[in-house]
């Protein structure tokens, strides 16, 4: 279960990520960062949650 969660986890960050980079390269760098701070949410909250 716990290797399930670690890859959901790693999907939804680079695929967050990629967004990111995307919305860097349309000059919406605004967007990008709030996004880029999104993705670290994901990486940091299943700590704090689920994976104690």
């Amino acid at each position: 279960m716990r290797l399930f969660i670690w890859a959901v986890m790693l999907i939804m960050f680079f695929y967050t990520i990629g967004f990111s980079i995307t919305l860097w390269k349309g000059n919406s760098k605004k967007g990008s960062i709030a996004v880029l701070f999104l993705a670290l949410a994901i990486v940091i909250t299943p700590f704090i949650a689920v994976l104690k």
